[in-house]
């Protein structure tokens, strides 16, 4: 296995620019409800979220199971006619969701889904660019193919106060897109208390048109009361009217977003619907 297929992020400008291996890097715009941003994908360890916009793949309709794509065109370049649309139906919740019932202590809170990488903490096979050795947070060592890596983590600002404050307000959900073998190990030593309920990887992702989706419909909870938080829109695509979402973080120490969503949290978990809220900042 390729070192450069265990983690799901995207790429690092500053690492872009000093990377001289010859890779191909390929750039791409992402949106959030606060402001356009642009960033690039990671090649192949990043196995990335893609912008969706630029595949054309739009979120179902909120009370639609299927979802119509455009008609192929027929062999003779002609397109089909109207009963010949195919229409392909988005992947069912299971028998068996992914998480367990609600736990006493959890019952009538509203569930946090929460993103790892670039929302969270920002990782790296190389030694951080903006930082010496030693002041990476962590150190994890990942074995692939019979080889340990040492992977360099770095924890965003006031990530630590951010997740206290969830796991008070919330049922808290890691869920990424990354495997196991490194978040888990990334989550023991980011989550000193507890925060995280469970903790969900990449077999838990639908894989929908190149991408790692986080259908929340798996996860066994109303979603009028789940709240995803995630820097990638592709990978909450089955349910943006859901996202909370976060610019992509990478070795800022002078950022504050976690911090400046704490109060919007205190509002969402008072909420028996949280749609009406995360709505009203849509429009603003």
């Amino acid at each position: 296995m390729d070192n450069t297929s265990i983690i799901t992020q995207v790429a690092n400008p500053k690492e872009e620019e000093n990377n001289s291996s010859g890779q191909d890097k390929v750039s791409q715009s992402n949106s959030s409800l606060k402001k356009h941003r642009n960033r690039s994908i990671f090649s192949p360890f990043f196995c990335c979220f893609r912008n969706y916009n630029d595949y054309h793949v739009e979120p179902p309709p909120t009370n639609n199971k299927t979802h119509s794509l455009p008609p192929p065109p027929e062999e003779n370049g002609s397109p089909p006619k109207c009963d010949q649309v195919q229409v392909i139906p988005f992947p069912s919740p299971p028998a068996q969701f992914l998480l367990p019932d609600v736990s006493i202590s959890d019952y009538g809170r509203n569930c946090v889904v929460i993103d790892l990488d670039e929302t969270l903490v920002h990782s790296s096979f190389k030694v951080l660019l903006s930082l010496p050795i030693s002041n990476a947070d962590f150190i994890v060592p990942v074995e692939i193919d019979g080889t340990v890596h040492q992977v360099y983590v770095l924890k965003r600002p006031h990530v630590d106060e951010f997740l206290q404050k969830m796991g008070e307000l919330f049922e808290c959900v890691l869920f990424t897109a990354s495997l196991a073998k490194y978040a888990d190990p990334v989550a023991d030593l980011l989550d000193q208390w507890g925060v995280f309920r469970e903790r969900l990887f990449r077999e838990s992702c639908v894989f929908h048109r190149g991408n790692y989706v986080k259908d929340l419909s798996r996860l066994g909870r109303e979603l009028s009361k789940v709240i995803i938080v995630d820097n990638s829109p592709a990978s909450y695509i089955f349910h943006p009217e859901n996202a909370v979402p976060v610019q992509s973080w990478f070795d800022d120490m002078s950022d504050t977003e976690l911090l400046d969503l704490i109060p919007l949290f205190e509002g969402l978990s008072k909420e028996e619907d949280v749609y009406s809220l995360l709505q009203t900042l849509r429009i603003r």
